[in-house]
């Protein structure tokens, strides 16, 4: 009878534990991406002049074909990485792991790292806030994440320009990104959601799908070894290609190709629905 103030003690503290620490699904591990879904747009990369699909405004529009595929050979261009809302979608391998206090073992951080340039991201989990509007803003952004059941929900603000797509549509620094990071087994469902109020008119949502790899990848999985060397001789070091406006060249191919309208090509949330 004495032992049992001990067990009913111990249950209590095992029935006042928050349900959603019980619910938190465990995502670490080295996974690979899946290509299933918009292989040509990740891999191979997208056509110059199309937009299909996407919600983007008439600026963006306009900076996507004023964009000359050359500015990728400036020096300053040839390493410059992908932001979070769009790392994802490329050729990488990406490991998570977990940061915890070592002495009460909360999780204060989820990392994840990511192959493609190397980068390392930091989502807190510690309850912290975001940084105010005028701080830096990175490649990765700024993130913080809760558990929803077993799904983790992560919020990043202070992100750098980007792109959309790869092929000239932009992406602003006043882009925010929400994700949802879901497990079903050894696979893991990574969707994202971009709001733009600079070059979006509706948020873009999209999913990628990766697989828990089984074996040890070797080290040079992880590396991305860029170096910067001059692609093209004799170019003025003040030159950016670029295209005028009317003047670029490609706007009609991608829509001549698949006989499609060039109003449809363009983009736009008003060419993505039936009515």
């Amino acid at each position: 009878m004495r032992r049992l103030p001990l067990a009913v003690i111990a249950c209590a503290s095992i029935v006042s534990v928050p349900s959603t620490a019980r619910a938190q699904a465990d995502l670490t591990g080295s996974w690979a991406p899946r290509y299933h879904e918009d292989f040509f747009e990740r891999i191979p990369g997208p056509e110059l002049a199309n937009f299909l699909g996407l919600p983007i405004n008439e600026a963006a529009r306009q900076w996507a074909l004023s964009w000359d595929p050359s500015r990728l050979t400036l020096e300053e261009h040839q390493c410059q990485v992908h932001v979070a809302p769009y790392i994802y979608r490329g050729p990488l391998q990406l490991r998570i792991w977990e940061e915890k206090d070592p002495k009460t073992q909360e999780l204060v951080a989820i990392k994840n790292y990511i192959s493609t340039y190397e980068q390392t991201r930091t989502i807190w989990m510690d309850g912290r806030p975001h940084p105010p509007e005028y701080a830096a803003h990175t490649w990765e952004g700024f993130s913080t994440g809760t558990w929803e059941g077993d799904m983790l929900t992560v919020t990043t603000t202070h992100i750098k320009q980007g792109w959309i797509r790869r092929n000239g549509l932009p992406e602003s620094d006043r882009a925010t990104l929400t994700e949802h990071f879901i497990r079903h087994g050894n696979y893991l469902t990574h969707v994202s959601v971009v709001t733009d109020p600079v070059y979006l008119t509706e948020p873009l949502v999209r999913t990628q799908n990766f697989v828990l790899n089984e074996r040890q990848l070797p080290p040079q999985a992880w590396v991305w070894p860029c170096e910067i060397v001059v692609e093209i001789a004799g170019r003025p070091r003040e030159a950016v290609p670029h295209y005028l406006p009317g003047q670029n060249p490609f706007v009609r191919e991608f829509a001549d190709r698949y006989g499609i309208p060039l109003e449809a090509a363009m983009g736009g949330a008003e060419t993505m629905y039936p009515e």
